[in-house]
């Protein structure tokens, strides 16, 4: 396959893991901080910046360490080992730098940092790398689309939870069961984009 299809189907792959493979509604992956830290825009905005930033680069670095270190040397099975201390060496080296480079970002984004490794999404789509066979282009297609998809996702379910703060929602309801009740809602909505794309 030429450079020129590779980056026409990073392309679609990307488009599709925003809307019809959305990892957070789709596969229901990284729900732990989409609903511990949907209470305000400005910061899902922040950790969704994040966690696209972190996502990208993993996929690209663990592609790297699959195909030429664990492949050549019969180590497939360690990839669960590897791909999590790639993404938590990642995590930590990024959050050094922003320390030592931008102390204001850091101290915006420093709180997030440490979640964005426990954030199931970002091994998850290291593994849907692995599983569909990407090539390295197409890798920072769906690593870079996995993130925006997740960052949409937040953002939206961040404004909903706003606007219900306001509202009088019955008491059963309150907190988590509204919470789930939205983002399965709002899962049924990225459904209907499927058939749309295909990015597998």
């Amino acid at each position: 396959m030429n450079a020129e299809s590779q980056i026409a189907q990073a392309m679609i792959v990307c488009l599709s893991a925003v809307f019809t493979n959305n990892i957070l509604l789709t596969y229901f992956l990284g729900m732990c901080p989409f609903l511990g830290c949907s209470r305000e825009v400005k910061t899902s905005l922040g950790l969704g910046f994040a966690v696209i930033f972190v996502l990208t680069f993993t996929c690209m670095l663990n592609w790297v360490t699959y195909h030429y270190i664990l492949l050549p040397l019969g180590l497939e099975f360690f990839r669960f080992i590897l791909f999590i201390i790639t993404i938590a060496a990642f995590v930590q080296f990024v959050e050094m730098v922003l320390d030592r480079t931008s102390p204001l970002l850091y101290q915006k984004l420093g709180i997030f940092l440490p979640l964005i490794t426990v954030n199931c999404a970002i091994l998850g789509a290291s593994l849907f790398m692995v599983i569909r066979d990407y090539s390295f282009i197409v890798t920072i297609g769906y690593g870079l689309g996995s993130g925006i998809g997740w960052l949409l996702a937040i953002i939206a379910m961040a404004g909903i939870r706003q606007k219900l703060a306001n509202e009088r929602i019955p008491r059963g309801l309150q907190g988590p069961g509204i919470t789930l009740i939205i983002a399965g809602l709002m899962a049924l909505a990225f459904i209907g984009f499927t058939g749309v794309l295909q990015g597998k």
